[in-house]
């Protein structure tokens, strides 16, 4: 019988996760389409897409759980395994529990601890597409500070990047990454690619 109800929990689980990114592909669609001549890679920052980014980090908790067990990441940390999940890469960022997930399609690759935005300075949340990498590349806004394996995603200079990372917000927005997953992150990653920055 328990048995039973945990396979139905199961199915239930992914009815309702398939049913978000059903609405969220819909959503996505029916954004561009408001947007005459939209540029092929948009941020989308609505309640709905902020919403749907927040569901997919808590969705990435649970699938961390599943994959690498109970475990807590230290400030720095991260876990990456082999898998070659089918389907484009994809980045869930949970401000939260201050973690970056990476997928293959629906397979969980790697999470990270990370370090976002202080007060003021928040980390902006939504959908974003990955719109310039560069290896090396140091900031205009804060005195040229080095900017490693940075991936921005908004046209305000917030990018992914390796950098300190204490387990607590404290950037100027950018998400900090510990600087050994933020290289393999960049190899893995396009132009394009989809980043989900949910609270």
């Amino acid at each position: 019988m328990a048995f039973a109800c945990i396979e139905s929990a199961k199915v239930n689980y992914k009815m309702v996760t398939t049913m978000k990114k059903l609405a969220l592909l819909l959503a996505m669609g029916s954004f561009a389409l408001a947007i005459p001549n939209a540029p092929a890679f948009a941020t989308i920052e609505t309640p709905e897409a902020k919403e749907a980014a927040s569901d997919a980090a808590y969705e990435a908790r649970q699938d961390m759980y599943e994959v690498f067990g109970d475990k807590d990441l230290k400030p720095g940390q991260y876990v990456w395994r082999d898998a070659k999940g089918a389907g484009d890469p994809r980045v869930v960022i949970s401000l939260g529990e201050q973690m970056a997930y990476l997928y293959r399609g629906d397979t969980l690759v790697a999470a990270a601890t990370i370090s976002t935005g202080t007060e003021g300075r928040r980390t902006p949340t939504g959908i974003f597409p990955i719109l310039e990498k560069k290896r090396m590349h140091h900031s205009r806004k804060y005195d040229n500070a080095p900017m490693p394996f940075m991936q921005r995603i908004d046209q305000y200079g917030i990018a992914l990047h390796a950098g300190y990372n204490p387990g607590r917000p404290a950037s100027h927005g950018c998400i900090r990454l510990p600087a050994q997953f933020a290289a393999k992150l960049y190899g893995v990653t396009d132009v394009g690619s989809t980043v989900m920055i949910g609270a």
